[in-house]
C-alpha cells in the first residue's frame, strides 16, 4: 500500500511541474527589454533610497518615467514579471544580467570618482603653493614696508638734524652776531 501511494504522489508531482503554472501574458514584452526595465527601476530605487529627496525635488515618480519610456503600463509590467517569475531560470538569468551590468558601471563610476578626487587634491596643492606664495609676498611686502619706514625714520631724523642744525647754526649766528657787537645784512 506504502509503494502504491508513494508512486501516485510521484505521478502526481511529475504531471503537475509538467503543467504551465502562469500563462503568457497577452502582450509579452520581449527578453531584453524587460531586464533593462528591471535594470532601470534597480538604479531608480537606489536613487530613491540614497536621496530620498531627488525624485521629491524633481516632482518625478520614477515608475511612471520609466514606464513611459518603455511605452508599457504598470499592468502590463506586473503580468509580464509574475511570468517571468514562473519561469526561474530565465528570471535569475536576467537578474545576473542587471548585477553585472551594476558592477561594470560602479567600476566606471568608481574609477571616474578616484579621478576626481585627484584633480581636486591637486587643485588644492595648486592652490596651497599659491597660497605660500601670496603669504611669501606678504612677508616681503611687510618687510619692504618695515624698510621703507625705516628710511622715513632715518629721512625725518636727518630732517630734524638738518633743522636742529640751521637752527643752532643761527643761533650760533646770532650769537656771533651779538658777541661781535657787529650786525651782518
Amino acid at each position: 500500500m506504502k509503494k502504491t501511494v508513494s508512486f501516485l504522489v510521484i505521478i502526481l508531482l511529475f504531471f503537475s511541474c509538467k503543467e504551465e503554472g502562469v500563462q503568457k501574458p497577452d502582450s509579452l514584452i520581449d527578453k531584453e527589454v524587460m531586464e533593462n526595465i528591471i535594470y532601470d527601476l534597480s538604479l531608480l530605487e537606489a536613487i530613491k533610497y540614497n536621496d530620498p529627496n531627488t525624485t521629491e525635488n524633481y516632482k518625478v515618480n520614477p515608475k511612471e518615467f520609466i514606464f513611459r519610456k518603455y511605452k508599457v503600463d504598470s499592468v502590463q509590467f506586473a503580468q509580464n514579471n509574475i511570468y517571468y517569475a514562473s519561469k526561474y531560470d530565465d528570471y535569475k538569468e536576467m537578474y545576473d544580467s542587471v548585477i553585472k551590468r551594476i558592477e561594470r558601471k560602479k567600476i566606471v563610476l568608481d574609477s571616474l570618482i578616484k579621478k576626481e578626487a585627484k584633480k581636486d587634491s591637486l587643485i588644492a596643492v595648486k592652490k596651497k603653493r599659491l597660497d605660500s606664495i601670496a603669504e611669501v609676498k606678504k612677508v616681503a611686502l611687510a618687510k619692504k614696508d618695515s624698510l621703507q619706514k625705516i628710511r622715513k625714520k632715518d629721512s625725518l631724523k636727518l630732517v630734524k638734524k638738518k633743522t636742529e642744525k640751521s637752527k643752532s647754526t643761527s643761533k650760533a649766528i646770532k650769537a656771533t652776531v651779538i658777541k661781535n657787537g657787529v650786525k651782518i645784512n
